[in-house]
């Protein structure tokens, strides 16, 4: 298969082309996301609360999956720009080895540490009872979704990206069909409640694995995972770290920032860390979706960078940010016109349904302005600068926002933590511009 493409179709054209088939498999991820929350909360509040206090857990396991898969997808597609198939060969084989190993150690650490973890936010009986029964069986796919997300990143370097839209769409669907079935016992399946959403969970990305080890069978990749290309090189495997953990610290760090606001409004009521987990479910149809436009980008710019095409990169990098900045101007409009339709989604209590009305709307006035951060970051780990795009992060997770989430709570009460979103973002903003800008020069 020829990647030429690349470097040779108009940019715009071009863009969207990458971009659109990963924006639709993230908009349907975002949906499911959302649609194991709402049957979940149709169990009871404390449900949606310990899926609330879980997610983070869960979302720091798919943090290391992507981070990781992003150095495997930068180096491949730069190794294929430079024409070099051996190196891109060995990046995909070792990698995916690597990614088993990963799995297994996550699992682990996670099934052993749950208890711990969870016991921090509440020392209601019932709410541990339901994280863990959903949490001890969700980790056991560990090494499915390491793999899974591995094989995405590969099928994205190469330019496939409908391939990878399939697959993971039909992992959604599967989900979001087996959620109400498996909960709640409809037809042949007994009711499992927490159990039944997680083994859902489970199955869902197993399908997604499936179906794309059945399009490395049928249509092979242009790139080998044969035994012969696992090569344990320090070289390699710098290259390989050198992006993937920055990236996976990237994708790690809303699961610090979740917990400790987590931690500051647990001391006001439950309600607001039950508002906070119903936000970051809506929020990832928006981020999502952006999220999906980075990924489409991500190839084009490793692999104009491995062929020296430096002005085609900045055209890239400017399409992209007015795309971004275009689906976050839907999701600020969405925050204002249907807020408690959305919120209404978690829970039926009209005074919380209240309360994360307020918090949309004071939060989604910084949606637009983080398009820079979110671009400049995709920008720089595409680039190889993930130790820049790590810092970008930071500032936007932990630096800036827990600070201020603090000192706001005391100013304000509980609604000083969603104002920090804002007042982060715009900061975030200015010095993300001013990384990328440094970085693009060197």
């Amino acid at each position: 298969m020829d990647q030429n493409f690349m470097k040779e179709k108009k940019i715009l054209p071009l863009v969207i082309s990458m971009a659109l088939p990963m924006v639709l498999s993230m908009a349907v991820n975002s949906l499911y996301n959302i649609v194991d929350s709402y049957f979940v909360a149709r169990i009871s509040e404390n449900a949606m609360t310990a899926l609330s206090l879980v997610y983070p857990v869960q979302n720091l396991m798919t943090a290391i999956a992507v981070g990781f898969g992003i150095g495997m997808n930068a180096r491949i597609a730069f190794c294929l720009g430079a024409q070099d198939q051996k190196q891109a060969d060995q990046a995909a084989a070792t990698g995916m080895v690597l990614s088993i190993i990963h799995g297994l150690i996550l699992m682990v650490i996670c099934l052993l540490g749950m208890p711990k973890f969870l016991s921090l936010f509440t020392d209601n009986e019932e709410i541990l009872s339901m994280g863990l029964t959903y949490a001890n069986r969700a980790f056991l796919f560990s090494v499915i979704i390491m793999l899974g997300i591995s094989l995405e990143k590969v099928f994205q370097a190469v330019g496939r990206m409908k391939v990878s839209m399939i697959s993971m769409m039909c992992g959604f669907i599967a989900n979001i069909i087996l959620d109400p079935l498996m909960i709640f016992g409809i037809g042949p399946f007994p009711q499992m409640g927490m159990a039944g959403a997680a083994y859902a969970t489970g199955i869902g990305q197993f399908i997604t694995l499936l179906v794309y080890v059945v399009f490395c069978i049928f249509r092979p990749l242009p790139v080998s995972f044969a035994r012969e290309n696992i090569v344990w090189n320090r070289a390699l495997l710098q290259k390989l770290y050198a992006v993937g953990i920055p990236a996976s610290l990237n994708m790690a760090l809303p699961s610090l920032l979740i917990s400790s606001l987590n931690g500051i409004l647990s001391a006001f009521s439950g309600t607001y860390v039950l508002v906070l987990g119903a936000y970051y479910k809506l929020q990832t149809f928006i981020y999502l979706s952006a999220n999906g436009i980075i990924q489409g980008i991500r190839p084009l710019i490793s692999f104009n960078y491995g062929a020296g095409e430096k002005k085609r990169i900045q055209q890239i990098f400017g399409t992209t940010l007015a795309l971004t900045a275009g689906v976050m101007a839907v999701g600020t409009l969405l925050s204002f016109l249907i807020p408690g339709q959305m919120i209404g989604l978690f829970t039926e209590n009209q005074e919380t349904i209240q309360i994360g009305i307020k918090a949309l709307h004071i939060i989604s006035l910084g949606f637009i302005v983080s398009a820079v951060s979110v671009t400049c970051c995709g920008a720089l780990e595409a680039l190889g600068k993930g130790m820049a795009s790590l810092l970008i992060s930071l500032s936007r997770y932990a630096v800036i926002i827990i600070p201020a989430a603090f000192l706001f709570s005391r100013l304000y009460g509980a609604e000083g933590v969603f104002a920090a979103f804002p007042a982060t973002e715009l900061l975030t903003a200015v010095f993300a511009w001013i990384v990328y800008k440094r970085n693009q020069r060197c």
